[in-house]
């Protein structure tokens, strides 16, 4: 057997309640090895934006695309 072959063995006998905490890991070990993973000022970025979710609290914008680049090209 095959090493895929057992690990969707695996899978089958996992209880449906407990896949939730499965499909993470295999999500993340599903990525290309190539894949870039993000700098630190993306990963500061997107730690910004899981505490304002979290908060409730920061900048929310609301509008198009084109109103967006107008406002940030007016903020210079």
């Amino acid at each position: 057997m095959s090493t895929r072959e057992y690990a969707k063995t695996l899978i089958d006998q996992i209880p449906e309640s407990k896949l939730i905490f499965v499909v993470p890991y295999l999500q993340g070990a599903a990525l290309p090895d190539d894949v870039e993973m993000p700098n630190a000022k993306t990963l500061a970025a997107i730690e910004e934006v899981e505490n304002m979710i979290e908060t409730g609290k920061g900048e929310h914008f609301e509008g198009s695309t084109a109103d967006l680049f107008a406002q940030l090209a007016a903020e210079g």
